[in-house]
């Protein structure tokens, strides 16, 4: 376990649907991320994959199985060692300034007001809203309300970044421009990331492989190495390659919603 940064083994998860019945929705999940590995998890949606996340995050048990961080158990545990949490739904507290939101998550450590500060504006400045420190986020895009949720979900430092679809609710246009700005992050940041998402070209473009998982209840499919080459920009999604593994990836997932 530990030459990985984490390590996901047997992972079951079922919720009660009444009458003694259950719906199966994770069933002996595993797999391996080494560190600083951009690892996306592929699959349609309602296969389970959300849930995953949040079991590694601590926010939803799991029925059996083991999360290891660095070789230490931390199933169960309630975010920290090293995780943090980017949602697709933004979840930005709305009395709260971009500066107060970001500085929210630090709140908890022993550290003072003005380093917490000084944390906050540096992400702050990392996603390019260092003009908006003291909007509101009414007065922000849903683009950059997003930049709002990664700027703080990396203010607390985490070892492992966890992304839900974080950009399945904005407009195509700003999806692909946050693609963009995710990788320069990334490159700048150089965490290890777990990022959900039913896209397939989302995947290819940004990961280093990709888990491809079934319908409910998720299993691991298959696991595709990404061949191509980092920093990447928009010209490799014309890569015939590409074109080629996103064609492959897209009959391997209507191959297993029909079964």
């Amino acid at each position: 376990m530990t030459s990985m940064k984490l390590s996901i083994r047997d992972l079951n998860k079922s919720y009660a649907r009444g009458a003694g019945e259950g719906i199966e929705v994770i069933s002996k999940f595993s797999i391996d991320v080494p560190d600083k590995e951009f690892l996306a998890i592929l699959g349609p949606s309602g296969c389970g994959k959300s849930t995953m996340l949040r079991i590694v995050d601590g926010l939803v048990p799991a029925d059996s199985g083991t999360i290891w961080i660095d070789g230490t158990d931390v199933t169960g545990e309630v975010g920290g060692k090293g995780r943090g949490m980017v949602f697709q739904s933004f979840d930005l507290l709305p009395w709260r300034t971009t500066l107060a939101n970001v500085e929210f998550g630090l709140e908890v450590l022993p550290i003072s007001a003005r380093e917490r500060r000084e944390i906050a504006k540096h992400y702050i400045n990392l996603v390019g809203l260092a003009k908006f420190e003291e909007s509101y986020p009414h007065e922000l895009s849903g683009g950059m309300q997003q930049r709002v949720g990664i700027a703080r979900a990396l203010a607390v430092k985490p070892q492992i970044l966890l992304m839900d679809e974080p950009f399945g609710a904005l407009d195509v246009q700003t999806r692909d421009v946050l693609q963009d700005e995710l990788l320069r992050i990334w490159n700048a940041e150089r965490k290890t990331v777990l990022l959900v998402t039913h896209s397939i070209e989302e995947a290819l473009y940004l990961a280093d492989r990709i888990v491809v998982v079934t319908p409910r209840p998720a299993r691991v499919e298959k696991i595709i190495s990404v061949p191509f080459g980092r920093p990447r920009d928009e010209a490799v999604k014309s890569d015939p390659l590409f074109v080629e593994l996103r064609r492959d990836i897209w009959k391997l997932l209507k191959k297993e919603v029909r079964v």
